[in-house]
């Protein structure tokens, strides 16, 4: 099958996106974490590197998966390709 102009351009867009959030994840999930652990400081009467491995990561998590469903949703009607939709 021949991939048109607009399946390209689709996929390019969903290709970018999961890029983008795949690095903001890794940033989040390894470097924060690493770096985490000098942050000597208290945050809610826990260290703050506790705080951001056990809540802050899994907060980011839930906002990549809520943006990313969004935004694809979004994609997916502008490109009439959107469930429930007859091409």
């Amino acid at each position: 099958m021949q991939l048109t102009e607009k399946h390209r351009e689709y996929w390019g867009k969903n290709l970018r996106i999961t890029g983008l959030l795949l690095a903001l994840w890794f940033f989040v999930t390894f470097v924060l974490g690493y770096f985490a652990r000098d942050l000597t400081f208290s945050f809610f009467g826990w260290p703050f590197s506790f705080w951001v491995a056990a809540q802050g990561a899994l907060v980011v998590y839930c906002l990549i998966i809520w943006f990313y469903a969004r935004y694809m949703n979004n994609l997916d009607k502008e490109y009439g390709v959107a469930e429930g939709e007859s091409t």
